[in-house]
């Protein structure tokens, strides 16, 4: 199929059937590191699970498999919202390493966040620069905060360009990292044809990137992709951003970066209802010395600070694409 179709495919508006067909497609549609969908769903009578796929993980930019488990929190909340809009109250819980998710009938209860799953993206571009309305910072804070996860959200300009510093202080150590460097470009997808033969990983295009072969981008990204031009772009991008939200959790632990995807996830729900575009950037908590003097900048002690995204006004580039559901399903055990 083309990528138009792969898109329309992948993104079609939620379906109350096949029940769990769907919500597996709703929840494969959160965000996850590198679109590598870290994940395995099992379907069974009135339970739904989500296990880590380990054979997806991505051993230089996260050593500990937290980003993956973060990726599993991100999925299990879009789950939630999708079930609640076809008339299931999904109750989530970790048990054995995976997230075991309850269904239990109530009446249909569409939101402004079940309808937003279909329309999210993380959009890697420059914003409009222009600053959102203190009530829409408070509807972010809400959809933010879960238990033993808060998050704190600058919009201070003096303290989004501090970030940017740490930003690009992560970016030039990722850059200079060879493994990290070998592992970025095994997911990237350079041209429409590798994203649809694949069905995952980071879409060129979706980060404002042209299309072009994989034999010739390649070949041609040490020239385009520099630790100078990356750095301009992320600082060029932070300062067109409204604000910044950091997610920290209280304990560090699976279930707690879980906890902190689920929170993630609901703020980027909510911003795309608001009419919010956001991004993702890590790299002051990928890089484990810079996450230390990072914490030391928030203020938070001994607790983690799990995830960085900017916010603000921004267009719409292509989406990427996710495995059908059949890919990502087993029989339940």
């Amino acid at each position: 199929m083309s990528y138009e179709q792969a898109v329309r495919q992948t993104w079609a508006p939620l379906q109350p059937t096949p029940r769990d067909r769907e919500l597996v497609r709703a929840a494969t549609l959160a965000a996850n590191s590198h679109n590598t969908q870290p994940w395995i769903f099992a379907a069974d009578a009135d339970e739904i699970t989500i296990a880590p796929d380990f054979s997806r993980r991505c051993s230089a930019v996260d050593p500990d498999d937290h980003h993956l488990y973060v990726s599993l929190g991100c999925a299990a909340e879009n789950l939630t919202h999708a079930a609640a809009a076809v008339g299931y109250k999904a109750t989530p819980r970790l048990a054995d390493d995976m997230l075991a998710i309850s269904l239990e009938p109530t009446p249909p209860l569409r939101s402004p966040l079940s309808e937003a799953i279909a329309l999210r993206q993380c959009t890697r571009a420059a914003y409009d620069g222009r600053p959102v309305a203190s009530e829409t910072i408070r509807s972010l804070e809400a959809a933010g905060r879960e238990p033993g996860v808060s998050v704190i959200i600058f919009t201070d300009r003096s303290a989004i360009s501090n970030i940017a510093d740490y930003v690009e202080q992560g970016n030039s150590s990722q850059m200079h990292d060879a493994a990290f460097m070998a592992e970025l470009k095994s997911w990237i997808r350079f041209s429409e044809a590798d994203a649809v033969s694949t069905m995952d990983g980071l879409f060129a295009p979706a980060s404002g990137t042209p299309a072009m072969p994989a034999w010739l981008a390649r070949p041609l990204m040490g020239l385009f992709f520099t630790e100078q031009k990356e750095n301009r772009k992320y600082h060029e991008h932070i300062e067109s951003s409204a604000g910044i939200a950091v997610f920290v959790s209280e304990t560090n632990d699976k279930s707690h970066w879980i906890a902190a995807g689920r929170a993630c996830q609901r703020f980027g729900l909510q911003a795309t209802a608001l009419g919010l575009k956001y991004a993702f950037i890590n790299q002051p908590v990928e890089v484990p010395t810079l996450r230390r003097q990072f914490a030391s900048y928030l203020g938070i002690g001994d607790r983690r600070a799990d995830l960085v995204l900017r916010f603000g006004n921004g267009p719409q580039l292509p989406k990427s694409l996710r495995r059908p559901p059949e890919q990502v399903m087993r029989q339940h055990a």
